[in-house]
């Protein structure tokens, strides 16, 4: 039996159009007389989203760490033994979250950037933001863990790497989730070619079965 497609109905069409074009930036879809042509897809497709600054901040970040966590460790061997209880378990604890989700914070910023994946990139920025930033901030600002002079200036630069990391990768999860948006937009709104759908030929014969057509003779 003949399959039928039930298009959007146009004025739906036109007012998704201008919906999303208040939501999203510098969005404008094929309804909106804005885009002609597939080559629009392609030139958007094309388009890297990558964002550079966040790329060097990770670059540098993954050469400094190790020295951030040597100088970590020799400085809490000199204290440890002078710290009480609960601020030894504290910078214990701290030191081993750190360590672990730098490794794999790291990695997924590389992958989410380079990559532009966009739940990689929000789950880094999401690290970054929710545990490694206070517990650097908690190892810079608490005096009861008599802070030295070398970890001062290490912390101080592991965090001027954090808040440029947070920064350039909420810049960078803006115009990738933007690319994304436009990109389904420029998918949906994309005129379909019923024929092309449901079916297909076999030489000069069409599958599809074929109504007979009843010549009308006039009364």
């Amino acid at each position: 039996m003949p399959v039928f497609y039930t298009p959007i109905p146009q004025n739906l069409r036109v007012g998704l159009a201008h919906a999303s074009s208040a939501i999203f930036i510098n969005n404008r879809t094929r309804d909106s007389g804005y885009l002609k042509g597939h080559g629009v897809e392609n030139e958007v497709s094309s388009k890297v989203s990558s964002h550079l600054p966040l790329q060097m901040f990770l670059y540098f970040n993954m050469f400094f760490f190790p020295f951030w966590w040597l100088s970590e460790i020799v400085m809490l061997d000199l204290k440890f033994t002078l710290l009480p209880g609960y601020y030894q378990c504290l910078m214990v604890v701290g030191m081993i979250i750190i360590s672990v989700l730098e490794v794999l914070r790291v990695y997924l910023g590389y992958v989410g950037n380079l990559k532009e994946k966009v739940p990689e990139l929000a789950a880094f920025w999401l690290i970054s933001l929710a545990f490694q930033l206070p517990i650097l901030l908690f190892f810079l600002t608490d005096e009861g863990l008599l802070i030295l002079p070398l970890e001062r200036v290490m912390h101080s630069l592991y965090l001027a790497f954090l808040l440029g990391e947070v920064l350039s990768s909420f810049v960078a999860l803006r115009v990738m989730t933007r690319k994304l948006a436009l990109q389904f937009h420029l998918r949906q709104f994309r005129p379909v070619d019923t024929s092309s759908m449901f079916s297909f030929s076999c030489g000069n014969r069409s599958v599809l079965p074929v109504l007979p057509v009843r010549n009308i003779q006039p009364q």
